[in-house]
């Protein structure tokens, strides 16, 4: 009977796990001097390797032969584990056995001594699904529990799981992994398979994996069915995504403003069963390559591809102005959520598109952008008429002197002295990479700072500053990547330094605007 890929290459070993090295060599560690402890906790997205690690472990702490703090995989323990068979090694599904009967069970049986194993290891699988009774069940044994029980608990959505459940854990954060870590592995295993996988297919279904090497190994197992030999173009078509070079053509017609080529390349890929949502997330994580592209000096560590794919990036950008990239990306970004709200895709998807490339037909403070930008580039090229002199108003008469009143206390920013660095900031940023591309390349390179209930950030990209002012979508992201890494609600603002008290952004939006008026421009803001 056939094997799916992403059971056969289940790794076996702590070596075997790609890309979460620093836990593997955690827990290696605790085997190698059996310091293990009572109660684990394993958290990330799916697929990246909780469940794997937990079954490791669980061979890792009662294995008969250990090698360098790794499971023999020979032994009757390692492969009892392997095929199931041990009766001392349970796995729980929390999503169908989350009440509380079923933590009582497991309590009674935990009293129990195990039957071959050192230890009898509880594996409880998306353990947020528990009930409030269950997870009041399972703390009483976690609090004092027997010497011979071993907890491993995983999860996909850690705040859902009590503090007082979190406490009597330690806690491993598994990170997505790198797109180009899973690229190689996906050789490897096509290699070892039989499978011709070229490395630009290759790219592709890691891209698509958005970090899950489950899902990476499921998409090389469609791929294998479709085709004898796995291009880019035959992935693309097994997985219901569009190609690269279609995605070059769409944002040339978004730059150019050829409504017409964008709508029939959208409808083209209706036709070939390419979802509006797909189309819409590839084109943000093509627009957000184009601003990477434009805006960081070296983007070759930020932009995972082929290195012609990364010149084709190069190119077309300078073609873009960055502003023009933030306003598609914003459309797109305002559009794929639309889309998960409607019942008729491909109208909305269309509409998004349009908006994309006639700035004209968007909407709110993107219109404004795109305008402003426009009258921007005018004034730049000396295309506007020169203003005429204002004409003399008469003067007012003069008000009778006041007696001085108290001067209001203007807001400060914080003393440079109170702001501590920022330790999370670059897990705020991988959140943000997720949640926001545009607003993620903006910060590259940037650092944050924490005085009292605000986070000062230190970035030397005007393009940040003109993306905060403006838009409110861009506010909401840094808030709640803020807001989910550290758990609390802080106030943003910029750190100001010794040396540079001025608007980094240079000229702002009423400067911009009165030089318009002066020049004799009419210029209307749309709320």
């Amino acid at each position: 009977m056939y094997q799916a890929l992403y059971r056969k290459w289940r790794p076996r070993t702590f070596d075997d796990v790609v890309g979460q090295e620093a836990v593997c060599q955690t827990l290696k560690n605790q085997v190698l001097s059996g310091q293990l402890s009572h109660a684990y906790l394993f958290t990330g997205s799916r697929g990246t390797g909780k469940t794997s690690m937990a079954k490791i472990l669980a061979k890792a702490a009662n294995c008969l032969s250990p090698r360098e703090g790794n499971p023999c995989g020979e032994c009757a323990i390692c492969r009892g584990v392997d095929d199931g068979s041990l009766f001392d090694i349970l796995e729980i599904d929390a999503a169908s056995n989350n009440g509380v009967d079923n933590i009582r069970d497991l309590r009674e049986e935990a009293t129990m001594l195990p039957a071959q194993a050192r230890y009898r290891v509880y594996i409880i699988d998306e353990v947020h699904m528990l009930s409030t009774g269950a997870f009041n069940a399972l703390l009483k044994i976690m609090e004092e529990p027997p010497a011979h029980i071993l907890f491993i608990l995983a999860t996909t959505e850690v705040h859902k799981v009590p503090a007082t459940i979190l406490s009597r854990c330690q806690r491993f954060d598994f990170k997505r992994i790198d797109s180009a870590k899973i690229a190689a592995h996906l050789v490897r295993v096509a290699q070892a398979e039989g499978i011709a996988l070229e490395e630009d297919a290759a790219l592709t279904i890691a891209r698509l994996a958005d970090g899950g090497m489950r899902d990476a190994l499921s998409m090389l197992d469609l791929c294998s069915s479709f085709g004898e030999k796995i291009d880019a173009a035959t992935a693309a078509k097994a997985l219901g995504v569009t190609s690269n070079e279609r995605l070059f053509a769409i944002s040339a017609g978004i730059l150019s403003g050829d409504t017409g080529a964008v709508l029939q390349a959208a409808d083209e890929l209706a036709a070939q069963s390419v979802s509006a949502e797909r189309l819409c997330e590839q084109l943000i994580g093509h627009f957000r390559n184009l601003l990477v592209a434009r805006t960081v000096p070296k983007p070759e560590k930020l932009i995972l591809c082929l290195p012609e794919e990364r010149q084709q990036y190069i190119e077309q950008a300078e073609r873009f102005t960055a502003p023009e990239l933030i306003r598609v990306l914003e459309v797109l970004q305002d559009g794929l959520i639309t889309l998960g709200r409607v019942s008729q895709k491909k109208p909305q998807l269309e509409i998004t598109l349009l908006r994309a490339a006639a700035p004209e037909l968007a909407k709110g403070s993107q219109d404004l952008a795109a305008r402003l930008d426009a009258l921007e580039q005018r004034l730049a090229a000396g295309a506007l008429p020169a203003a005429s002199p204002p004409r003399a108003k008469p003067a007012a008469p003069r008000p009778a002197p006041k007696a001085p009143e108290p001067a209001a206390a203007e807001p400060a920013e914080p003393p440079q002295e109170q702001a501590q660095p920022l330790l999370v900031w670059q897990d705020i940023m991988e959140r943000l990479k997720t949640a926001n591309p545009a607003l993620f390349g903006a910060l590259c390179g940037s650092s944050a700072y924490l005085s009292g209930s605000r986070i000062l950030i230190d970035s030397e990209n005007s393009l940040f500053f003109k993306m905060m002012r403006e838009n409110d979508f861009t506010r909401r992201s840094l808030k709640q990547a803020i807001l989910e890494v550290t758990g609390a609600k802080y106030g943003i603002g910029p750190y100001r330094r010794q040396e540079q008290q001025t608007d980094p952004s240079g000229a702002g939006l009423e400067e911009l605007i009165h030089s318009a008026k002066k020049a004799g421009v009419d210029v209307h803001i749309s709320e």
